[in-house]
């Protein structure tokens, strides 16, 4: 999960602070502290943090806290109003040529994911309403070419390749001569891997620019790499010259240095980062929306924007209904573990709800085809009136239902555990209270207002 021992434990500390009424400057000097360390060994670049506590000391002992009522939330505030700016500050957009189309040149070191990077970027970028053409200009590894084509054939998206082609040039420049005669806005362009001391190959990618005039010049960069990719970006910068970052694997990287570091070491922001190996698992980076998920404070906004990619409005319309009405059935909730599954991991979802990121029995529950699969089976093996009032399976219907869907019983039990967790989890989040008999996700918002 991305920054989950960073967050660990920096919501330690603040969980700490929040026990005390007033701070005295010992307090926040010991916190501060704490902080730097965590920081620290998250792999964030040395004078960054460095920087970084002496921005949040300086305004941590100020009047505005010393004299706050709640000086720990305030605090907490500057912390997280810091963060935000060590990650970029605002969301950073894709910029857009004046006259289609707007040119992305996707560069970047071996293994960082570009191929696979430029067909979620022509995804992402389709379902905002452009129109995106990907580019095999990777001509230095073997079948490049045939993979990008294949990416874009999945997903639906056109493609331009020459299996016989020689100059990365050359090819880029008839894409876009292509791209204008079609009618289309957005020219993806993938680029071979190369090491940034290859000169030869640095050479040959500034060449590729300076002839496409690139609307964008995009680093691929893998944030597992830590202050390593941090340099590569700096050279890249140096060399080439890049107008955004993108970052992939972060979902991977518990850590989370590079993408702290780099863009106060670079000053390049982060615009895009991989989240997990889904098409649709490149999101805009939103500096304040990270900061808040690794306080702890949760990101709904982000989880409602994979929610209206995932839910049509008259889908979430029939399940409020059903919410209302006390017929969300056992069924119901198989078919919404379903669309969790294409919204991805539920500890990342689990980590976009304020307070409930560290729930236990669902936070270790992976909703991949194997777990849908055993769900399926032990709901299945369940009566019509079970899987409607789940209260009444008691320890024999357990054991039936375990020998008919050829489980464990403890997976049944943990079926109604997580079952009921959710239950309480989205009556909580939304505010409502009742009986477990009122049924699941009572008060959780639709993503397209109130019926």
């Amino acid at each position: 999960m991305a920054f989950e021992s960073l967050s660990e434990r920096l919501q330690g500390i603040l969980k700490r602070l929040r026990g005390k009424g007033k701070l005295s400057p010992q307090d926040v000097e010991a916190a501060t502290k704490e902080v730097k360390i965590a920081l620290l060994e998250a792999d964030v670049n040395f004078k960054v943090v460095k920087d970084f506590i002496a921005r949040v000391k300086e305004r941590a002992t100020g009047a505005e806290v010393m004299e706050s009522l709640t000086p720990a939330q305030q605090v907490i505030k500057i912390v997280h109003s810091e963060l935000t700016a060590l990650l970029g500050g605002v969301n950073q957009r894709l910029s857009v040529a004046s006259r289609p189309p707007s040119v992305y040149v996707l560069m970047g070191l071996q293994g960082s994911g570009k191929t696979t990077t430029c067909a979620k970027l022509g995804r992402l970028l389709s379902r905002q309403g452009r129109r995106p053409i990907l580019v095999a200009a990777d001509l230095a590894r073997p079948a490049a070419v045939k993979q990008l084509e294949v990416l874009a054939n999945n997903l639906g998206l056109p493609s331009f390749a020459d299996q016989t082609a020689k100059d990365p040039v050359a090819v880029s420049e008839a894409a876009v001569a292509d791209a204008v005669k079609r009618g289309i806005d957005a020219v993806l362009i993938d680029t071979a891997g190369r090491l940034h001391i290859d000169d030869e190959l640095m050479e040959e990618l500034k060449a590729l620019v300076d002839r496409v005039h690139p609307t964008e010049r995009l680093l691929v960069v893998d944030s597992m790499m830590g202050q390593d990719a941090v340099k590569v970006a700096e050279i890249f910068a140096d060399r080439i010259g890049i107008d955004g970052l993108i970052m992939t694997k972060l979902d991977g990287d518990a850590r989370g240095g590079a993408a702290l570091s780099v863009k106060a070491v670079t000053g390049v922001p982060i615009k895009f980062v991989g989240m997990g190996e889904h098409p649709d698992a490149l999101e805009p980076f939103y500096p304040d929306r990270m900061a808040s998920r690794i306080l702890g404070m949760g990101d709904v906004l982000t989880l409602i924007e994979k929610a209206e990619r995932t839910i049509s409005e008259r889908e979430a319309r029939e399940l409020e209904r059903k919410i209302r009405e006390n017929e969300f059935t056992l069924e119901d909730f198989l078919g919404e573990l379903k669309r969790l599954k294409n919204m991805g991991p539920l500890d990342q979802l689990l980590g976009m709800i304020p307070g409930f990121g560290k729930i236990k029995e669902l936070g270790s529950f992976d909703v991949g085809e194997r777990e849908l699969s055993r769900i399926e089976a032990i709901i299945s093996s369940m009566t019509r009136e079970e899987r409607r009032k789940p209260w009444i399976i008691d320890g024999s219907r357990r054991k039936r239902i375990a020998m008919g869907s050829g489980t464990r019983i403890q997976d049944v039990n943990r079926l109604l555990r997580q079952y009921w967790e959710i239950d309480r989890m989205m009556k909580q989040f939304g505010g409502k209270k009742g009986s477990r008999k009122k049924g699941v996700f009572r008060g959780f918002p639709s993503p397209f207002g109130n019926a």
